[in-house]
């Protein structure tokens, strides 16, 4: 699997959400966050398409993109280079230091806890 980029995961975030998008609604989402110009956004999706992250199909003159990998299998994917490249493999140091240098709600602890919980039965 290609590991996508940064400006790559933003546009992807936006196609998960919408499951498939022309490059206009695509860019409209992305400029609620940042200014972005339509034919960055417009480029960007045609690697993306070249690389095998997204698939598209014509409607009209325009076209339809939508990503080729659920988010959740790109998530993992993405997991386990940084666990493999930065923390040796060591799953426990991984979440010590994402959950000791950030503020995290106890809303998420909540979860976290009912997660473990239920892994351990």
């Amino acid at each position: 699997m290609t590991t996508p980029t940064p400006a790559e995961l933003e546009i992807l975030q936006v196609l998960w959400q919408c499951g498939e998008a022309k490059v206009q609604t695509v860019n409209d989402k992305l400029s609620e966050l940042k200014p972005v110009g339509y034919t960055t956004t417009l480029k960007t999706m045609q690697i993306m398409e070249q690389k095998g992250l997204l698939g598209r199909r014509k409607d009209g003159k325009s076209h339809i993109y939508f990503p080729l990998s659920a988010q959740t299998e790109t998530q993992s994917s993405l997991l386990d280079k940084l666990l493999h490249s930065a923390f040796s493999g060591s799953k426990s140091q991984l979440v010590m230091q994402l959950l000791g240098n950030k503020k995290t709600s106890k809303k998420e602890l909540d979860e976290i806890k009912a997660f473990l919980d239920k892994m351990g039965k």
